[in-house]
């Protein structure tokens, strides 16, 4: 499949659902909307705004861009050129973009965000449009999966104790930017504040043992979430159990992810793992993820939680007893559920799940 014919392909989506609901036509204003319909270019400027400086209106027989002069020129050159999009733009000094979308449609208009201003938030039944992958978009997947692994990989072998958490957290951002990566999420905590927060910002407390490293990676519009964990000397035999536990929790929660099962059933077999490992309250500290792919969770797993598995959809799971935790991205695939984020480098824990094995990354011991 070509780029040109995802685009049609994820537009027909888009007609589809318009025709569904009598609509004249849908306005994408959020960066990850843009970035699927456009099977990978960008319309940010601002990185932590989800509001694009470009939005796509798209019409029963039309589609097209709406922005000024500043971005027109790059956007056909370097974001949308060749795809079939008209670019419609006005000089920033007096641009209207309400002028410019009633030039476009009139008649009942859906939006995902604040504009236009008559138009109907359908912001949660639009991003459904987005959630089963497309085989381009799995491969483009796979490709940041792959430089995200590696990026943490290569840190957590190169940091050394005395390291402030922002030194750590610089370091894995440098790696991932140079690779035209956006870093949506960072987490880093050395030693007791791995213990203490679930949410660890990075600060000037400084490495001595244990690091943890988090990071939410952005690239073609598509979220890698990945943690690894980093311990200088003999590994405590406490903390190697913890983490065995909790790689065999989370090996629960990928194994159960395939297409059709109720994200509810996921969650309430995750829940029984961390009683059946001797943790059973640890579940209550921190969510434990859930789907994923152009938003780094679309919805968290929950007992209640109505939703099913749709083929080639991606979760990310994010088990975590104190001290420790396991966090890959994966897709449920027809024919398996696989790991994106994965580096043949990173030392590898076996456990046991449905009979099998099931590998995930161990503490790095250095």
């Amino acid at each position: 499949m070509t780029r040109l014919q995802e685009v049609e392909t994820k537009l027909q989506r888009v007609r589809d659902f318009m025709s569904a609901r009598g609509l004249d036509a849908v306005v994408f204003t959020r960066t990850v909307n843009f970035q699927w319909l456009t099977a990978g270019a960008d319309n940010h400027v601002v990185i932590d705004s989800d509001i694009g400086a470009v939005p796509i209106v798209v019409t029963a027989d039309s589609q097209h861009v709406i922005t000024n002069n500043i971005e027109a020129v790059r956007q056909e050159e370097e974001e949308i050129g060749g795809l079939p999009f008209e670019i419609r733009f006005m000089n920033w000094y007096d641009e209207n973009p309400e002028a410019m979308l009633a030039e476009i449609v009139e008649g009942r208009i859906a939006s995902d965000g604040g504009w236009p201003k008559n138009a109907e938030i359908m912001d949660g039944p639009l991003a459904r449009l987005r959630w089963s992958l497309l085989e381009p978009e799995i491969e483009r997947y796979r490709e940041l999966g792959r430089i995200t692994a590696q990026a943490l990989g290569e840190v957590a072998r190169e940091i050394e104790p005395g390291m402030t958490e922002h030194e750590i957290g610089a370091k894995l951002a440098a790696k991932l930017i140079a690779q035209n990566v956006i870093v949506s999420v960072l987490l880093i905590a050395a030693d007791e504040r791995i213990y203490k927060y679930r949410h660890p910002i990075p600060t000037d407390n400084r490495l001595e043992k244990q690091a943890m490293l988090v990071v939410g990676a952005r690239r073609w519009g598509l979220d890698i979430s990945a943690t690894r964990l980093v311990h200088f000397g003999r590994l405590p035999d406490e903390l190697a159990d913890k983490h065995r536990a909790v790689c065999q929790i989370d090996a629960v929660f990928i194994g159960e992810t395939r297409p059709g099962v109720a994200v509810r059933d996921i969650f309430a077999k995750g829940v029984a793992a961390y009683e059946a490992n001797g943790y059973p309250d640890e579940w209550k500290l921190h969510h434990q993820g859930g789907a994923t792919g152009y938003a780094p969770r679309d919805y968290k797993g929950t007992m209640e939680c109505s939703e099913t598995v749709l083929e080639n959809q991606a979760f990310a799971w994010n088990p975590s007893i104190t001290g420790t935790k396991s966090e890959d991205t994966i897709i449920a695939t027809a024919d398996q559920t696989e790991v994106l984020s994965t580096d043949e480098q990173w030392p590898m824990l076996e456990v046991d799940y449905a009979g099998g094995k099931l590998a995930r990354p161990d503490i790095l011991v250095r």
